[in-house]
C-alpha cells in the first residue's frame, strides 16, 4: 500500500523528461548566444602616425561600425606598442611612408589579432602585420588554450566537493584546497608549457592557474559550508554554466555582448583566462583586477570552510552541558 503511495506521488516520467528538454534548450541558447553574437564593442586600439593620416585612419576605423572601437591616437610606433605591451589596447595600426603597418599582440587575443589583421586589408590597405607579444608557437589559434580550461574547470570543481564532503576538520578543509590549488597549478602550468599550449613565463602561469583552481575550489566549497549539498550545485552552476559563455575565453570580453563580457569578469573562468594571459605573457601587466577577484574568491570560500557551521544551530546552555539535580 505504502508502496505504491509513494508511486503515485512520482512525476510522471513525460513531464520530467519536457523539463530535461526545457532546460536543454536553455543551456543550448546560454552557450551558443555569446559566441553567436561575437563581433568588437569598444575594442581598445591606437593609431599612430603623422597627424593628417592618422586622424583620417582614426575616423576609418570609427565608420567601420558605430562603437565597435575604441581608438586612441598616440604619437609613434613605440608607444603603440608600450600600449600593447601593458594591454592598454589590442592592436595599433601604424601609418608610415610605406602604409599602414598593423601591430597586434595575439598572445591577448589570437581571435582579435586575426580580426583586426584582416580589417586593415578590408580598408583597401595590404598591411604588414608585426606581432609584438605572440602566443605559443605551437597554439597559434590559442585552440588548446582554451581546450585546457574545461578540464581545469571540471576538476576544480569536483574537488571543491571532495573537500567539502569528505574532510571533517575545518583546518584540513582549508589546507586541503590550499594545497589542491598550488598542485594544480604546477602541474598544469607544466603540461601546458610542455604541449607547447602556454608560453611565456612558467612561474607566471602556474600562479595564475593555481589562483583559477584554488578560487573554484574555494567557491564550492564555500558554498557547501553555507548552504549544504545545495551549495555544491550552486557553485557548479556559478562558475560553468553561467561563468564560462561569459568568459571571453575564446575571443575577448569586448567582442561579448555588454554588460555581460563585463560580468564575465568578475567571476572565476573569466577572470582566470586574463589573469593567464597577463602572467605568462604580458609580465602581469593588465592582471591587477582578475588578482583582486580571484582572490576574493579565494578568501571568502576559505573562511566560510573555516567558520563551517558557527551560524547555524548553536546548543542552548541546557543542551550542551545538562544541569545537575542535587540528589
Amino acid at each position: 500500500m505504502n508502496k505504491q503511495v509513494s508511486e503515485n506521488r512520482r512525476p510522471p516520467i513525460a513531464v520530467l523528461l519536457a523539463v530535461i528538454v526545457a532546460v536543454q534548450a536553455l543551456l543550448m541558447l546560454w552557450f551558443a548566444w555569446p559566441a553567436q553574437k561575437t563581433e568588437p564593442r569598444d575594442l581598445p586600439v591606437v593609431v599612430a602616425g603623422p597627424q593628417q593620416a592618422a586622424d583620417a585612419l582614426a575616423a576609418k576605423l570609427g565608420a567601420v561600425r558605430e562603437g565597435a572601437f575604441e581608438v586612441t591616437t598616440v604619437a609613434d610606433a613605440a608607444a603603440a606598442d608600450a600600449a600593447l605591451t601593458d594591454r592598454e589596447a589590442y592592436g595599433a595600426f601604424i601609418v608610415g611612408p610605406n602604409g599602414v603597418e598593423v601591430h597586434v599582440a595575439s598572445a591577448a587575443s589570437p581571435a582579435v589579432s586575426t580580426a583586426l589583421t584582416q580589417l586593415a586589408a578590408s580598408l583597401g590597405d595590404k598591411p604588414r602585420v608585426v606581432d609584438v607579444v605572440p602566443t605559443s608557437a605551437d597554439d597559434p589559434r590559442g585552440a588548446g588554450f582554451g581546450a585546457s580550461f574545461l578540464p581545469l574547470i571540471l576538476t576544480s570543481i569536483g574537488a571543491g566537493a571532495v573537500v567539502a564532503l569528505l574532510a571533517r576538520r575545518r583546518a584540513v578543509r582549508v589546507a586541503a584546497i590550499v594545497g589542491y590549488g598550488l598542485s594544480a597549478g604546477a602541474l598544469a602550468a607544466g603540461l601546458m608549457h610542455w604541449t607547447g599550449v602556454l608560453a611565456g613565463s612558467y612561474l607566471g602561469g602556474a600562479t595564475a592557474i593555481a589562483l583559477l583552481t584554488s578560487a573554484i575550489a574555494a567557491t564550492v566549497a564555500g558554498l557547501h559550508a553555507l548552504l549544504g549539498r545545495a551549495g555544491i550545485a550552486l557553485g557548479a552552476v556559478l562558475v560553468f554554466l553561467v561563468g564560462n559563455p561569459l568568459s571571453g575565453l575564446a575571443a575577448a570580453p569586448e567582442l561579448l555582448p555588454q554588460p555581460w563580457g563585463e560580468i564575465g569578469q568578475f567571476l572565476p573562468v573569466g577572470a582566470g583566462a586574463t589573469l593567464i594571459r597577463s602572467a605568462a605573457y604580458f609580465d602581469w601587466a593588465g592582471g591587477a583586477r582578475s588578482v583582486i577577484v580571484l582572490a576574493s574568491y579565494v578568501l571568502l570560500g576559505l573562511a566560510l570552510v573555516a567558520t563551517a557551521g558557527t551560524w547555524r544551530r548553536r546548543p542552548t546552555t541546557t543542551e550542551a552541558e545538562p544541569e545537575l539535580v542535587p540528589a
